[in-house]
């Protein structure tokens, strides 16, 4: 396996990759994306990991993870992308991941997409299907969503894009709600990651849906609180925590009844 350095906090490195990946005269690979763009782009990431946008793309897993590669792994982020753009694939901690002749071709209407964030976003939810292999034991409602990125490919991103030896993903139906949130913030406080799978319109919105079912993933960034309420009511706690999603920050503030019934599970990788 392929040893990836520890989470560095410094971007001149990142920087200095990047204006070498910019004054580099290799040919792309991607015919209908412009490099100077690219490179423009990646560089408001490393400034902004925030700006990280799925678009109107079913991305949100993917959009997650390389949220967290750009603001954990900058280096890592710039190395990727030049050898993506360049070759058509990147090494990754034990597979290398290639971005098809088919989807090469096909980045040609990008509307409210970036070139960078199409590229890799692209190249991701393109190939997890064929790369990891299904988690038998998931809920069969987790199973069954067609177009969502599923536990088991998330986890294959925390450990093949971030290189994180230790991953887990926590069914909230084996393991309760708040059990696992507390987890999660033990991981994220020790400089790990956690992606949390939730009922977006309920937790985002706060207009409860009809029907809760799983369909978006979010990033946990920190600053959870949980006020645990009286024994008996499901109602009466409150929950706050920050998450990336859709190129912001959000805080997320409701109460302990909303979360259990909105949060399925969180992905973690330390």
């Amino acid at each position: 396996m392929t040893a990836f350095p520890q989470p560095s906090g410094s971007s001149a490195l990142a920087l200095a990759a990047l204006t070498a990946f910019a004054q580099s005269t290799q040919p792309g690979v991607w015919p209908h994306l412009d490099k100077a763009e690219i490179v423009k782009e990646m560089r408001s990431r490393l400034r902004q990991p925030f700006s990280v946008n799925q678009g109107p793309q079913p991305f949100c897993g993917p959009a997650s993870v390389l949220f967290e590669l750009v603001r954990k792994f900058p280096l890592r982020y710039v190395e990727l992308c030049q050898s993506l753009y360049e070759t058509g694939e990147f090494q990754a901690a034990t597979k290398v991941i290639q971005a098809s002749a088919a989807l090469r071709q096909a980045s040609k209407d990008i509307a409210h997409l970036g070139p960078a964030d199409w590229m890799v976003l692209a190249t991701l939810r393109d190939s997890e299907n064929l790369i990891f292999p299904v988690e038998p034991n998931a809920p069969e409602i987790i199973r069954n969503l067609a177009g969502m990125t599923k536990s088991w490919e998330m986890l294959g991103w925390v450990r093949e894009l971030l290189g994180y030896s230790h991953a887990d993903y926590l069914h909230t139906y084996v393991l309760r709600d708040l059990t696992a949130l507390r987890k999660a913030q033990s991981v994220i406080e020790q400089g790990g990651v956690a992606f949390g799978l939730i009922t977006a319109k309920a937790l985002l919105s706060k207009t409860p849906p009809q029907v809760m079912v799983p369909n978006h993933w979010v990033t946990l960034v920190g600053n959870i609180d949980i006020q645990k309420g009286t024994f008996g009511r499901h109602d009466s706690g409150q929950v706050s925590f920050d998450v990336f999603t859709w190129a912001k920050k959000v805080h997320i503030d409701v109460n302990e009844g909303v979360f259990e019934d909105a949060f399925w599970g969180v992905v973690l990788g330390w």
